[in-house]
């Protein structure tokens, strides 16, 4: 059976990359902020926040493995230790994790905060370390009224020793911490990541392709149909898991290179919404344009023009005994379908040259036995 994913772990989530295109001025931002600072013995607290698959995590662990390997503070070592307080959802439990971070293992019951928090300055003065501590999903543990940050945050006061704070939310939580918390967040010490548009995902897919997959397996054309299929979310945790099943979906096939309809069955399967309750709410003449797409997208590309759409819907239009719509109709019922989210309609690369359409909710082969079952019995009351 043909291969195509050599490294499929380069597309987890949690694989953190090289490099993290779309993400280059954000790194440079902490990286400065983060260097100068502990490069000055003082240390350093931020948040991140940003919305699901903006780069939040694989951000803050680049950059505190970064500088895990090129900083010192005060002379000591950097010692980053990472916690998900979604699974670690209360102020005990993530300092459990910690505990284990310096080499400490307490058991899960029979000892309270401040015991622990004893045990847990012990285990640093046995082997010295400035801590950077990533606090990932940090709102979980906000919600529960935590003290954890502001004990962290004012290590030195409370006699932890040296730590750094990097806390990871999709909001920002800070307004909800105590002010003696706030306080050692200023105004700077926060970075919002926008969504990746389009271009960005392409780049990204691009540089994960060259690591996960085998060369010759897929083309620039069906990584920007990811791309699209995840634009409007900018959600790159999606992108991935898209390419990986499209991957997975063409290597069941027994084909050795991922196709457009891989890639629309990927989608379809992880997160539908072309459902058959839509297809039964449109008319006639949206079910017409519709298969129309549909056979012109089954090929080898990942969408089709205009006027190639148009041509093929007139055809389907004769063979079920319809006059075929003017072009202003047609292009209107275009629009109601990118309306409802059945199609996409992508702007002409260039003066003069035609719009492109594309569906990447389900494989095209799929949606024109959907449209034929609906449209069939249309025909037959007609007659």
């Amino acid at each position: 059976m043909p291969t195509i994913l050599v490294r499929e772990e380069t597309l987890d989530p949690g694989f953190i990359p090289p490099a993290l295109p779309g993400r280059e001025r954000e790194y440079r931002i902490l990286e400065e902020r983060y260097r100068t600072r502990l490069g000055r013995g003082v240390p350093y607290h931020t948040l991140i926040t940003g919305g699901v698959g903006s780069g939040k995590t694989a951000l803050a662990r680049r950059l505190s493995d970064d500088l895990r390997q090129r900083v010192k503070i005060g002379g000591l070592p950097i010692h980053p230790l990472y916690v998900n307080c979604w699974r670690r959802a209360s102020d005990r439990t993530v300092l459990l994790d910690l505990l284990r971070g310096v080499g400490v293992s307490l058991p899960d019951r029979g000892y309270g905060l401040s015991e622990m928090l004893d045990v847990f300055e012990q285990g640093i003065r046995r082997d010295p370390r400035h801590l950077l501590v990533v606090l990932d999903e940090v709102g979980a543990l906000v919600r529960q009224g935590t003290k954890l940050v502001y004990l962290l945050s004012r290590a030195h006061e409370v006699g932890l020793g040296s730590i750094s704070l990097l806390l990871i939310a999709p909001d920002d939580i800070l307004p909800f911490l105590d002010s003696a918390s706030r306080s050692s967040f200023g105004v700077t010490h926060r970075l919002h990541l926008v969504p990746y548009d389009v271009v960005q995902l392409e780049v990204i897919l691009s540089a994960r392709a060259k690591l996960a997959l085998r060369p010759g397996s897929y083309s620039p054309e069906v990584l920007a149909q990811v791309a699209h299929s995840a634009g409007a979310t900018g959600d790159a945790r999606f992108a991935l898991e898209v390419l990986s099943s499209a991957a997975q979906a063409a290597e069941s096939a027994g084909r050795d290179e991922i196709t457009p309809e891989d890639v629309r069955a990927a989608k379809g399967s992880i997160a539908p919404t072309l459902t058959e309750e839509k297809l039964t709410g449109l008319s006639g003449t949206a079910l017409l344009v519709l298969l129309g797409l549909a056979r012109s997208l089954k090929g080898p590309h990942s969408n089709a023009t205009t006027e190639k759409v148009r041509q093929a819907y007139a055809v389907v239009a004769e063979e079920h005994g319809e006059k075929p719509m003017s072009r202003v109709t047609f292009w209107r019922t275009i629009k109601e379908l990118e309306r409802d989210g059945l199609v996409e309609v992508e702007a002409a690369a260039a003066a003069g040259h035609s719009a492109r359409l594309a569906m990447n909710e389900l494989p095209a082969s799929t949606l024109e036995l959907l449209v034929e079952e609906r449209v069939r019995p249309r025909r037959s009351r007609k007659r």
